[in-house]
Parts: C-alpha cells; sequence; structure tokens
C-alpha cells in the first residue's frame, strides 16, 4: 500500500499563519494553561458569552465526528486531523473538497484569508420544493505541528467581514491536542463528551 516514491511526491508544504504559534490555533504545548478551556479530546474551547457548543456524533457508531461552534450568528464546524510531522494537508485536502463540491453542482472560488488559502463554496441546498436555492459556506484549513484542524463556517461570517473576524478570532482560540499515540494521517483524532462538574 505505501509506496515511497508517491509519498514523496505528495509531501504538501504545511499551509499556516506566520503567527499560529502565538495566535493560534494552537498546539496543546502552545497554550496557556491556566485558561478554563472545555476539553473535547481531541481539540480544546475557550468558552465564552453566547458561545453554543454541538457535537455532532455518527448514528451507527456513536463516536464524535465534529464539533460544532455557534457564536453570534454565525456556525462554526472543527475537526482535528493526524497529520505528518514534516508536511501537511491543506494543499491537497482543500482540493478535494473542491472537486466534491463541483460534483454536487457547487461552485467554489479560492481566496488569501488569515490563515492561508480559503474555500469559499456555494452549495447547493437539496430539499423538496427549494430549487437552485444555495447557501454559502468557508472551508479554512491550519497545518500544526503533527495535526491538520479544518474549519467550515456557514451563517453571516460566510458572507459578511465583519462577523467573520469574530469567528475567525473563535478558530484561532481552538487547541489542538494531538497526544503521543501513533495514527495515519487524515485519521480523525478522537473527540468526546465534554466532562461535567455532575458526572458520578
Amino acid at each position: 500500500m505505501s509506496d515511497t516514491g508517491d509519498i514523496d511526491q505528495e509531501e504538501w508544504e504545511k499551509s499556516a499563519p506566520e503567527n499560529r504559534e502565538s495566535d493560534g490555533p494552537f498546539d496543546e504545548a502552545e497554550a496557556n494553561p491556566v485558561r478554563p478551556y472545555i476539553d473535547l479530546g481531541g481539540v480544546k474551547v475557550l468558552p465564552r458569552d453566547g458561545l453554543q457548543l454541538r457535537l455532532e456524533v455518527e448514528e451507527e457508531t456513536g463516536r464524535v465526528v465534529a464539533v460544532g461552534l455557534d457564536f453570534a450568528g454565525s456556525t462554526l464546524q472543527v475537526q482535528p486531523f493526524a497529520a505528518p510531522r514534516s508536511s501537511g494537508l491543506w494543499h491537497e485536502i482543500r482540493a478535494q473538497i473542491a472537486d466534491q463540491i463541483q460534483r454536487q453542482g457547487g461552485r467554489t472560488s479560492e481566496r488569501d484569508g488569515v490563515f492561508g488559502p480559503e474555500l469559499v463554496a456555494e452549495i447547493p441546498i437539496a430539499e423538496p420544493g427549494v430549487p437552485g436555492e444555495t447557501r454559502i459556506a468557508r472551508f479554512i484549513g491550519v497545518d500544526g505541528p503533527r495535526w491538520f484542524l479544518r474549519g467550515v463556517i456557514a451563517g453571516d461570517a460566510a458572507i459578511n467581514p465583519v462577523a467573520a473576524e469574530e469567528i475567525d478570532d473563535l478558530f484561532r482560540s481552538v487547541v489542538v491536542v494531538r497526544g503521543n499515540q501513533p495514527m495515519p494521517p487524515r485519521d480523525l483524532i478522537p473527540l468526546r463528551m465534554p466532562a461535567t462538574p455532575n458526572d458520578a
């Protein structure tokens, strides 16, 4: 299965803002240890007024597959993935997302954002009685040390620059907990329900 020639060809450069280590998204080793993060396993999220947290669960397995953050009229979905130590995933994954959306009949355009390249997508809404309706979403990604964090932004922050700043700041505050366990690149870093003070 693993052909070293193919791996060398697919060695993508990491994609991350120059100030990632100081401004985020953070690796667990870079996060402020005294901040009151909500621990969700593969990611930690900083609570803030008005933030609603949703965990997206796979029906068949009961596995948490994404974290949804509703804030200020927008939605940010985050997923952390294992990545190679020296190369990144975002350049390749971005091309795959664009291809998938185009096959669904949608359109994408790429632009430079605060985190580097991002995709703005016009996605068809598959609802009966709503012909030709689309929704706008922004796909962002950051390659960190041995992890890749993907974000999908919908709502006000997908179209309004002022709202986008608030959601970009929220994405920047996420901490990725890669852990030391060996994982193939692209595997989802395990997520879990947060512990609560009432847990017995």
